[in-house]
């Protein structure tokens, strides 16, 4: 009986501590409520909202000047001088100007034969060119695999170089810097730089050089991605979206209105006296690209886009690979901004409408305010307001503009129109690691200059492929996107769509419990469906 009767008290005992805690809270949260979380809540609403016009209206741009160019815009080849070299019989060869073609690689086991090939394959008379392969690989293994493989071209009369260095200091700049001491290179005119994935056309010369070699106000011609892997998984159909919006929009306006846009690391060429004059490659930040870009801008130099020439690549198809990338992309240019904002409004060769442009529209909305406002404001502010029904969030900015962002956006990729709902909460998750980064960049925190090279699959992706069973899908545990979790989001998502439609006030709820998914996915609590692979 005694026994009995403990077991009845001590539940009893329990349910008091808790009701007990629970009055504490909740007298707590009555007294900072008024005079503490209901001021902050509405300034950090006011200051999203103001960050989401901003986005707004820089997207809203964008795609106005878009429509403009598809419409009445003229090709690059009307736009600037170009005409096919010629040849002549008096000189020969030496009418056309020497390149050289740097391909930089770091433990590329599965890639180097690829981007060696492709860059060996390209069609350029063989005594005007050098290919460059600049290893930095630390598997002894992997360096002789390379260094054989360039010896093997070589003696197909290929003029190729293979260069190392006894360190990785500057990593991806420190290397192509170091190559550029070379004493060959003082012989080049222009270099075409390809990252390790990167497998360029064998036109790609004939069809780029002769922009820079006509047009001697040109520093740069970028051209564009296309993912050999973009179907491997949702994940990578994800990224094509975010990555074809920003080559499709952002770059395109940037060239055809003759503004500032950025050097994407590879896939590019330059001239090198415009990359000398710049300053060389600096390994400031881990976006030397951008660096290099912004510095050349600077110094008077233009730069052409060309978004009909496509150079195949791999997309991160793992999620612990595209959260290594997406950090150096978020806190690189971050960290760039804060190191050269003086140095962009004391600058005295470009116009002020041009610096006004890279600050603002380039860096702060883009690089900055675009990150920030997706997780402070989606993520959290919004599902704050549940808890505080005094706090009002206009419809315009819950649910016009970022529809309209939305959009906008998918519109660069027609054929993932209807992934536009996993597109957003794929998007809500990562601003929680580029937001992270961000202000790691801006602080110089820690983790500012990590920099951990995304891992390849290659000949691995090809073979992959090529045993896939068409139309079959099972069950994988790992680092991949969390379907689950994006279901239960899109139902959410879905239901609170459907509340709004009916003048309920339930919205924000459906966003908060959407929230938890979001984090669900980004900490990666449970499995996925995925292609069988």
């Amino acid at each position: 009986m005694d026994r009995l009767s403990s077991t009845t008290v001590l539940p009893d005992a329990f349910q008091g501590a808790r009701d007990d805690f629970s009055m504490q809270m909740g007298l707590i949260w009555g007294q900072i409520r008024a005079p503490l979380i209901v001021p902050l809540l509405k300034l950090s609403v006011t200051a999203c909202l103001i960050m989401s016009l901003m986005l707004f209206i820089e997207r809203v741009y964008m795609g106005i000047v878009i429509v403009l160019v598809k419409l009445f815009g003229r090709k690059p080849e009307k736009r600037y001088k170009w005409e096919p070299i010629k040849d002549d019989v008096e000189f020969g060869n030496s009418t056309y100007p020497m390149v050289l073609v740097q391909i930089p690689m770091y433990n590329e086991r599965e890639v180097y034969q690829l981007s060696i090939g492709a860059a060996c394959g390209l069609s350029w008379p063989s005594d005007r060119i050098i290919i460059q392969v600049l290893d930095d690989s630390t598997d002894p293994i992997i360096k002789d695999m390379v260094e054989l493989e360039c010896q093997r071209w070589a003696s197909k009369g290929i003029n190729i170089k293979y260069e190392i260095r006894d360190n990785r200091n500057g990593y991806k700049a420190g290397a192509l810097k170091e190559g550029m001491k070379r004493s060959y290179v003082k012989h080049c005119d222009y270099v075409a730089i390809f990252d390790a994935d990167f497998q360029p056309e064998p036109d790609f010369l004939w069809r780029t050089i002769p922009f820079l070699v006509h047009n001697p106000e040109l520093a740069l011609v970028q051209t564009r991605w296309k993912f050999v892997n973009a179907d491997e998984c949702l994940m990578t159909r994800m990224q094509e979206m975010s990555l074809d919006y920003h080559f499709t929009v952002e770059q395109e306006v940037g060239s055809s209105t003759y503004a500032f846009f950025g050097f994407n690391g590879t896939a590019g060429a330059w001239r090198i006296s415009a990359l000398n004059e710049a300053g060389g490659w600096k390994d400031r930040t881990t976006v030397e690209d951008m660096d290099l870009a912004v510095r050349a801008s600077l110094k008077g130099w233009k730069f052409l886009y060309l978004g009909n020439i496509k150079v195949k690549n791999e997309l991160p198809s793992t999620l612990k690979a595209y959260r290594y990338q997406q950090h150096r992309w978020s806190c690189g240019p971050a960290n760039l901004f804060r190191k050269m904002l003086k140095e962009i409004i004391r600058n005295k060769k470009v116009s002020t409408w041009k610096k006004v442009h890279v600050i603002y529209s380039f860096f702060f909305v883009r690089k900055i305010v675009a990150h920030i406002v997706t997780f402070i404001f989606y993520c959290v502010v919004l599902p704050a307001t549940v808890l505080v029904p005094e706090v009002e969030v206009p419809k315009w900015g819950a649910v016009y503009i970022p529809s309209i962002i939305t959009i906008l956006n998918a519109v660069g990729t027609p054929r993932s129109l209807h992934l536009v709902v996993f597109w957003i909460l794929f998007e809500n998750v990562m601003s929680l690691h580029r937001t992270k980064a961000t202000f790691i960049g801006l602080l110089e925190a820690g983790r500012v200059n990590e920099w951990i090279v995304t891992e390849k699959l290659g000949d691995a992706l090809k073979a992959k492929a090529a045993t896939k069973a068409p139309k079959k899908h099972r069950f994988r545990f790992g680092e991949r996107l969390h379907l689950l979790e994006l279901g239960v989001g899109a139902f959410l998502f879905f239901c609170g769509c459907y509340d709004l439609s009916f003048g309920q006030n339930n919205y924000f709820l459906y966003l908060y419990l959407q929230s938890i998914a979001f984090f669900l996915v980004g900490f990666g609590f449970v499995g996925t469906i995925v292609p069988n692979s």
